[in-house]
């Protein structure tokens, strides 16, 4: 059905010959948009809907108490999978963990997922590559988040975040109804906001998806980004971290420059790259941590993301 719609958009209403470079950017750009926000509908309202009745207060006495290890961090890690939130705006609640003496690993093992899994990225990993990379991919971003975590934890850096951080903050009150429909009505207005938000970088994504899909040659990447090439991840990385946007609006990104020739590992360490270690999101911990932690940030991150991208390159 989704694919009949887009026919008649291009096709039909636009009148875009077949077969031309246009007809394919603008075909890619209708269909992908259209299912992306229709997943996203979806997927949002049912994560809206669970984590409005996310007991907090016991995940925060359990994450302080580290009556198993290593179950924090993955705690942690999973809250921050069900947040949909960007690297950028994953920051105050990461400030909110440290008042409130969560350790410090702890709090960057929910600072590093948060970006990477998300309703946003399942539901457009779902909708483009299918449930085996979505699921292999969430388990990776879980992986990175934890062992980052542990490590940044077992460093000891404490002494490099900032004293203000460390003061106790006040939280808000969280919403509660005492009826099903009022929880209802919060829920879609919280689902719609979230995809409010994201809907502008669904559409940048799509398309400048969309113009490498229809303009970009086939074999352009094949030439010079290939599985052998052992430097092809790291390098995809590093350019990454100039860049900022979210899952929403990279995700299609790496979609199209699958479709030219960059393996699916490559494409991926790129992407979450982008969304897990942005410039915008360094100048912001600068202000909450010094140079050495924000520096073991992202170098730990930055070897996780490559370490996903290569296990990806040789699955798939």
């Amino acid at each position: 059905m989704l694919l009949n719609l887009a026919d008649f958009i291009t096709f039909t209403l636009l009148k875009i010959e077949s077969g031309t470079e246009q007809a394919a950017a603008v075909h890619f750009f209708f269909y992908d948009s259209i299912k992306i926000l229709l997943l996203l509908l979806v997927v949002t309202h049912a994560m809206s809907l669970m984590r409005y009745y996310l007991p907090m207060d016991r995940i925060q006495s359990f994450l302080t108490s580290r009556r198993f290890f290593g179950l924090d961090y993955l705690m942690a890690a999973l809250f921050g999978a069900l947040t949909p939130f960007c690297s950028c705006s994953s920051i105050p609640l990461f400030i909110g963990f440290l008042e409130a003496g969560i350790p410090l690993g702890v709090t960057f093992a929910f600072l590093i997922t948060s970006p990477l899994i998300n309703e946003v990225a399942v539901a457009l990993f779902v909708g483009l590559f299918g449930w085996k990379v979505t699921l292999i991919y969430v388990a990776a971003g879980l992986l990175v988040g934890v062992v980052g975590g542990m490590v940044l934890g077992k460093a000891k850096l404490e002494r490099y975040v900032a004293e203000f951080v460390r003061s106790s903050g006040s939280q808000k009150e969280r919403f509660r109804s005492t009826t099903f429909s009022g929880v209802l009505n919060w829920v879609s207005s919280d689902a719609f906001a979230i995809t409010r938000k994201v809907t502008p970088y669904v559409l940048l994504g799509v398309g400048a998806g969309a113009l490498i899909h229809g303009f970009v040659p086939e074999g352009f990447f094949e030439e010079y980004i290939q599985k052998d090439n052992l430097f092809a991840v790291p390098v995809a990385v590093i350019l990454a971290v100039p860049f900022y946007a979210n899952a929403s609006g990279v995700i299609p990104i790496m979609e199209s420059l699958v479709e030219k020739g960059i393996p699916l590992g490559t494409a991926l360490a790129f992407m979450m790259a982008v969304v897990g270690l942005s410039f915008p999101e360094a100048l912001i911990l600068k202000k909450v941590m010094k140079l050495p932690l924000l520096l073991a940030f992202f170098g730990i991150v930055s070897i996780g993301i490559i370490f996903v991208g290569y296990v990806f390159n040789l699955l798939f």
